[in-house]
């Protein structure tokens, strides 16, 4: 069975007992890493609560300038449009009732 390439390089031979334990804790080290990793990617739930927060601050974020100008205040085409739109709905009601 040989060794999977770790990008660093294993002990020799002749090495001392204290640089085996050293690289068996950077192992260890890495193996934590690589599970924690793992875990992650495989935390569904998690994903989830990061994908929907990511989310709402996306939406915030457009609604905030597609509302407001650049001083925050709110832009006058918003309520300009929904008094038109309030204006037609009327429009159409009061032609209806008439015909």
């Amino acid at each position: 069975m040989t060794a999977p390439e770790t990008g660093r390089p294993e002990p020799d031979p002749d090495a001392s007992v204290d640089d085996i334990q050293a690289d068996i804790e950077a192992t260890r080290g890495e193996l934590g890493e690589t599970v924690g990793a793992l875990s992650a990617k495989l935390d569904v739930k998690h994903q989830i609560h990061q994908k929907v927060d990511h989310t709402k601050e996306a939406v915030s974020a457009k609604v905030q300038t597609v509302a407001t100008d650049d001083e925050g205040s709110v832009r006058p085409v918003v309520p300009v449009a929904t008094l038109a739109l309030v204006a037609l709905v009327l429009g159409v009601v009061i032609w209806r009732r008439r015909r």
